[in-house]
Formats: structure tokens, C-alpha cells, sequence
């Protein structure tokens, strides 16, 4: 008798257990279609989409404060394309205090894509923290229309590794597009590292203000700058490969409005190579902010273009001011086919290191790049 009252038992807690993890399964009030992946996510549900789908992204997905999405190792997420009867614009965005995980791998990355192989075909990713800039707070983000900015530099939206965007850029107007990754006001507890962004309409990578730490970043291809930081980013960039952007390479400001607004911008970025674009390798802007620089592999900038590798412009008063004081800091940079080019401002002191590696290879794909990372399709690398 008391073997079978614990057979019945275990078996109840068993049967229990099971309704209870369906319970939670099923509680979720966002309903993932595969073929139509739009909409809001609403607070508290936690959706894992499940690598053996290919989604297809049919309008916005936004992720809301308080609902976590997680993407595994290998997922791809295809943005179809708008038509004169579908002109909804495709783009994933975490409002502030939402959650995203891109869970790749170096061997199976995931993939934000378009049907449309040409950049400015979709949106992007867009992700809204509660870290400090110096632009406010609660402030409407350029794309995507959500709120970010506050007081808490260390705000956590989540984890993303070995993440390839491609063909963002979707422009609403010669003020308002979309990169291929936007950071505005993300806080040092999400982490953000192998990202690639490739063939973007605009800025590949950009950070607005916030503290996340940016480690093995790639942007190939822009059709404006590679990697841009502004508005008092605060964190620390290692390991970043750009090459061919259409304009600068490196754009690093303070405050369009305001050049000494503070939170001052304050930067430190080593291991980095730049190699070919088409007007400034390294742009102080707007104010510039306090930035570290080191170890740099530089080169390639197009004949035509005339400004210094480490360019200001001359009107910039808030950035002179941080180049006399001392708080923009070049070293130990390898320039590399540069031809009559200046290297740097007049200001600004620049240490040369003829061993410098920048992002890890020189001018060449560095070892981090994993194949899976690097390959777009049949015979199309990311970094050829």
C-alpha cells in the first residue's frame, strides 16, 4: 500500500510538473508566425524563436519593456520587401527595459537579412537603454520613434554575440535612416561582441550616448561612416575592422548642439584597423569628447580626398579645445599607404609604431573573423 500511495505520488508530481511547464509555455501573448514576423512583444512574455525557421520579417518587431526575445545559434531572419501596397518599414527594436539575446556561435552566426540584396533595403536593429548621454532623457529615438536615455550606465538589454546584419539602412529622409546596428543610451551590462554589419545604407554601427563596450565589431561597406560614437558615449571599443566606408571610417563626437555638453563623450578604443574610405579615417566631431586611441592600422583613403587621417574641422572650437588639453590621445598607429595625405590636424600629436596590428592582421581579415561570421552566400565574403 504505501508503494502504491507513492507511485500515485510521484506520478502527480510528474503530471503536475508537465501541466506547469506547458502553463508557462503557453502564457505568452505574442504569437510568433513565421511567415509574418511583426508586432509588439508585450511586457512579460519571453519568446525563443527556434533556429530551424527561416522568419520572415514582414513590418516592425519590437521587443517591450519587460519581454525578453531570445535568438539561438543559426537563426535567420529574412525582411521581405515592401511593395506600393506594403510600405510598412521592417526593423527589430528593444524598447527600454526589454530584453534581447543573440545567442550565435562562430560557426553558426545569426543572420538579419533581406530579401532584397542591396543596402537601404530594411531597417536594421535598433535597442533603447536606460544609460546616461548627453542629449537628455527620454528622448525619441531617430528611428523607431521609442524612448531612451536615464541614469544608469550599467542598465542591462541583454547579450548579443556573433550577429551579421546586412543591407540595413532604410531611409526615411536625408535626416532619418537607419543604421545597421543603433545603440542609443545602452548600459555596460549588455554585452555586444562579433558584430558585422554589411552593405548598410548608412552608418554600420552607431552608438548615441550609453556605456556598452563594443569588442570584435566589423563594418564593411556604408554608404555614410563604418563606426560612429556620439551624444557621451562612455565605453570602451577593442578590436574593430572597418573598411570601405563611403565617408569616415571613425566618426567620434560629443553634441551636435552643444560641442562641451556633458556627459562628455569618452572613448577608448584600441586595436583597430581602417582600411579604404572615402573622406576621413578618423573624424573629431561636434566636440569630439575625450578619447584614447591605440594602436591603429590605417590606409587606403581615395586620392581625391584632401583632410588628414585624424581630421577636425577647423571651426570646431569645443574640439580644438580637447586637443589642447590634451584629452584626445594617438598611439601607436601604422599608416599605410597614405601618399601625400597629412596625418593628423596640426594640433594633434600622433605616435607612429611601424609594428602596430590594429584589428589583429593588419590590413587583412583578422583571425576573430570566424568563416561562418565572413560568408554571405556562395563566393560573397564580408571581408574578401
Amino acid at each position: 500500500m504505501k508503494k502504491l500511495l507513492l507511485s500515485i505520488f510521484v506520478m502527480s508530481v510528474v503530471l503536475f510538473t508537465g501541466c506547469k511547464e506547458e502553463e508557462d509555455e503557453n502564457k505568452n501573448q505574442f504569437e510568433v508566425v513565421v511567415n509574418d514576423f511583426k508586432g509588439e512583444i508585450p511586457s512579460g512574455d519571453v519568446i525563443t524563436l527556434d533556429a530551424s525557421n527561416a522568419y520572415k520579417l514582414t513590418g516592425a518587431l519590437v521587443v517591450k519593456s519587460g519581454a525578453t526575445l531570445t535568438i539561438p545559434a543559426g537563426t535567420v531572419i529574412e525582411a521581405t520587401s515592401t511593395t506600393a501596397s506594403d510600405i510598412q518599414v521592417r526593423y527589430i527594436a528593444v524598447e527600454r527595459g526589454g530584453k534581447i539575446y543573440v545567442n550565435g556561435t562562430s560557426t553558426k552566426p545569426v543572420v538579419m537579412t533581406s530579401e532584397t540584396k542591396a543596402a537601404s533595403s530594411w531597417g536594421g536593429l535598433v535597442i533603447c537603454g536606460d544609460a546616461k548621454t548627453n542629449v537628455g532623457t527620454d528622448v525619441s529615438a531617430e528611428v523607431s520613434g521609442l524612448l531612451y536615455g536615464g541614469n544608469n550606465n550599467a542598465d542591462n538589454s541583454g547579450s548579443l554575440t556573433y550577429l551579421r546584419v546586412e543591407y540595413s539602412g532604410y531611409k526615411y529622409s536625408d535626416t532619418k535612416e537607419f543604421n545597421g546596428v543603433s545603440l542609443f543610451g545602452v548600459g555596460s551590462g549588455t554585452k555586444f561582441e562579433y558584430i558585422v554589419s554589411y552593405k548598410g545604407g548608412d552608418d554600420g554601427i552607431e552608438f548615441f550616448g550609453g556605456a556598452v563596450n563594443g569588442k570584435y565589431l566589423v563594418s564593411i561597406d556604408s554608404e555614410d561612416d563604418g563606426i560612429d560614437f556620439a551624444d557621451g558615449w562612455s565605453g570602451t571599443g577593442e578590436y574593430w575592422y572597418v573598411k570601405n566606408a563611403s565617408k569616415s571610417a571613425i566618426e567620434g563626437s560629443n553634441n551636435g548642439d552643444d560641442g562641451a555638453a556633458t556627459p562628455m563623450t569618452t572613448a577608448s578604443v584600441k586595436n583597430v584597423t581602417l582600411y579604404i574610405m572615402g573622406e576621413k579615417p578618423w573624424y573629431f566631431k561636434e566636440g569630439a569628447g575625450k578619447q584614447t586611441i591605440d594602436n591603429v592600422v590605417i590606409g587606403g583613403l581615395t586620392n581625391t580626398a584632401k583632410a588628414p587621417y585624424f581630421y577636425t574641422d577647423s571651426d570646431d572650437s569645443d574640439a580644438a579645445a580637447r586637443i589642447s588639453a590634451n584629452d584626445i590621445k594617438v598611439t601607436n598607429v601604422l599608416f599605410y599607404n597614405i601618399g601625400n595625405i597629412d596625418k593628423a590636424v596640426s594640433e594633434l600629436t600622433v605616435g607612429e609604431n611601424a609594428s602596430a596590428t590594429g584589428a589583429g592582421n593588419g590590413i587583412n581579415k583578422p583571425s576573430w573573423v570566424s568563416d561562418a561570421l565572413n560568408t554571405v552566400g556562395n563566393g560573397v565574403y564580408v571581408i574578401d
